[in-house]
């Protein structure tokens, strides 16, 4: 097996510049004038429309150079704008801001819209920096600041979350006896909310009202989404109030409350929508349909898929993979393919999200080389994996063990440039640790930093667990302290995990001593570190410090489970207390907030069986069938010892009627 290191692979390359001089310098020969014959004149129109059509990059510049070094055609406004537009949307900021400098020398000014087109090529290469530095520069290619202008430069800052840029820009805008409109605004309350001050873009939204810039369904929809977000539904609403209802604003409304799982509140927007003349649109129905599903409701959401396609509304891409997700999180793998199936039948046409949550739905159901083609076709119809994708992949076949098959994804993924994240890391990890391979486990880890994945506690939990599941306890107890080398601080499933491997070993010393440690901590324990902790006692036939954790446990408000049963019966049992074990699982059952398993009625009956007798233990075999509980060949075990053990005590045919019921 050979798993590809990703460092030298995984640090992206900047795509170089297309070089290219435009020649504007005639060239004198002293020894021997020649006559030059004079080109053709060339339109404008006839250069913008090849440069539009032209869809090779390097093309278009060997075009628009050779013009420029001939004496066919000067470059107008027009041209330069075109070329630099291309340049842009190829990210190629070298080239425009070489063609900028060569308008300014040839003296063509530079308009509003150019400058607007500079700045927008500038947020698409994710170049804010160099975006205000070009900025600052505006009047040295004959164009002034404008609020289009300071709009496009502010939504750039904006899109790389550059918060502390974005005041002083404003303050300069203001400083020029600009008047901000609508759109500044607007860029303004989205900066203020992505930066959690809802309050301050609620002031802002007074603010702009007081100076007559009348807010837009933008502005109302940018404060609301964030007051869903942030949990403050009701808020939103009393918002929502003060103004004409949109569709965006409800769909931000529905979406806040889906999130909050209050389903009939989302219905009952979206009657208010229709009361009110206002159709819901796709984003409406689909947002709801996501709830359901994530819900379970599956059933529900395909009703209201019925009610939109009833009222002329078209599913999107969107509407299809939430549904899919539904069916997968319901276990229903067949009814998922069937819609799959017929979402590419109505002509709608898949996404990265969208194959994401198939993969994930084979993956979660095994079916990896059903997940593996799925793949495969994604890549044939242009629409690239994502690291989503990838880790999707390796996460199967972690599950299964399967470290071939992980490796073979993890090369895959490296070879296609991409970077892998947490999640790859920690399933990779997983799948070494269960094939032993520890030390490359380890490695990994330690490549994570020098990746720029710095690894999390889930990861060292992951590693940990393989250690102790391969007996090599040590390595995880010393690991605990390895882990502030990575500034990684070990959590309450870090302890649970080690607390385990030790019991299971049979170093109860060191158990103890890391269970003084969480006390030490003030860690708060949950049900997996109690139950551990009491069956390691109970193990250690430490039966009545298990009844006493179990006080402890609920004075803690720590709620207990059928685990926590398991082990309290098993513990009464081996104590001798075996009526006390009988009338707490009579009263557990009665109370129905748990459901006691065969494995607690198997240690009760072993209880009645070495206490009470193996007649009682027949009595209580035929109560458990009565109320159906079903034994197990464990079950059947116990019982059998317990004959055997007792055959002195009663004749082993009387035995064997009672048990079939012949008595």
């Amino acid at each position: 097996m050979y798993l590809r290191d990703g460092c030298s692979l995984l640090l992206k390359l900047r795509k170089p510049s297309i070089p290219f001089v435009l020649n504007t310098n005639p060239i004198f020969n002293l020894d021997k004038p020649q006559p030059q014959p004079q080109p053709s004149p060339v339109q404008e129109s006839h250069v913008v429309k090849v440069l539009k059509h032209e869809q090779d990059i390097v093309l278009s510049l060997e075009y628009f150079k050779s013009l420029a070094n001939s004496r066919a055609f000067k470059h107008t406004h027009l041209t330069y704008h075109v070329m630099i537009e291309k340049l842009g949307r190829n990210c190629e900021m070298d080239g425009v801001q070489y063609l900028l400098q060569q308008m300014k020398l040839e003296g063509v000014a530079c308009s509003e819209d150019l400058f607007i087109c500079v700045m927008n090529s500038y947020r698409r290469a994710r170049l804010a920096d160099q975006a205000l530095k070009m900025f600052y520069r505006i009047r040295e290619f004959g164009c002034k600041p404008t609020v289009k202008i300071y709009n496009h430069l502010l939504d750039a800052l904006l899109g790389e979350n550059r918060f502390k840029m974005i005041s002083p820009v404003y303050n300069n805008m203001k400083g020029e006896g600009l008047e901000p409109n609508v759109f500044t605004y607007n860029i303004l309350l989205k900066a203020l909310c992505k930066n959690g001050k809802v309050d301050g873009a609620c002031k802002l939204l007074v603010e702009m009202s007081n100076k007559g810039c009348t807010p837009d369904a933008v502005s109302y929809t940018t404060i609301i989404s964030s007051m869903c977000k942030f949990g403050q539904v009701e808020e939103a609403k009393e918002l929502a109030m003060r103004f004409a209802p949109v569709v965006p604003v409800y769909n931000a409304l529905i979406n806040g409350v889906c999130k909050e799982y209050k389903i009939k509140e989302a219905f009952d927007l979206m009657s208010e929508m229709v009361d009110k003349g206002i159709d819901p649109n796709v984003v409406s129905y689909s947002t709801i349909i996501s709830c359901l599903s994530d819900m379970g409701n599956v059933d529900l959401s395909l009703a209201l898929l019925a009610q939109m396609l009833m009222r002329g509304c078209s599913p999107n891409v969107h509407t299809f993979t939430s549904l899919i997700k539904g069916y997968f999180l319901g276990g229903r793998l067949g009814d998922a393919l069937g819609l799959w199936n017929l979402m590419i039948r109505e002509g709608v046409k898949p996404n990265v999200v969208s194959y994401n949550t198939l993969i994930y739905g084979l993956c979660s159901n095994g079916n990896m080389a059903e997940a593996i083609s799925i793949c495969n076709q994604m890549e044939k119809k242009f629409c690239h994996p994502n690291v989503t994708t990838y880790s999707t992949l390796i996460y199967g076949f972690a599950k299964s063990g399967n470290l071939l098959g992980a490796s073979e994804i993890w090369n895959r993924m490296i070879n296609c440039g991409c970077h892998p994240n947490v999640v790859v890391y920690t399933s990779m990890v997983d799948v070494l640790c269960q094939n032993s391979m520890f030390d490359q486990a380890y490695h990994l880890i330690d490549n994570m930093i020098t990746d720029g994945c710095p690894p999390t506690v889930v990861t060292f939990n992951t590693f940990i667990k393989g250690l102790c599941g391969g007996g090599r306890v040590e390595w995880a107890v010393r690991l605990l302290d390895q882990m502030e080398k990575y500034e990684c601080l070990p959590n309450i499933r870090t302890y649970n995990e080690l607390l385990d491997g030790l019991f299971r070993v049979n170093r109860f010393r060191e158990a103890c001593g890391l269970i003084r440690e969480l006390e030490e901590k003030k860690m708060e324990l949950n049900s997996v570190t109690y139950n551990t902790i009491m069956y390691g006692f109970s193990c250690h036939g430490m039966q009545e410090r298990v009844l006493q954790l179990l006080g402890k446990m609920l004075v803690n408000g720590v709620k207990p489970d059928s685990i926590t049963v398991n082990i309290i019966i098993n513990a009464y049992c081996k104590a001798g207390k075996v009526s006390t074990a009988i009338q707490l699982l009579d009263k557990i059952t009665a109370g129905k907030e748990l459901c006691p398993n065969i494995i607690a009625h198997t240690s009760l009956l072993w209880g009645i069986c070495n206490w009470l007798g193996i007649e009682e233990a027949i009595v209580y075999l035929h109560k458990m069938i009565n109320e159906g509980i079903f034994p197990n060949i464990a079950t059947w075990d116990v019982l059998v010892r317990g004959f055997f053990n007792n055959l002195g005590h009663m004749g082993p045919i009387r035995i064997l009627d009672d048990i079939l019921g012949n008595g």
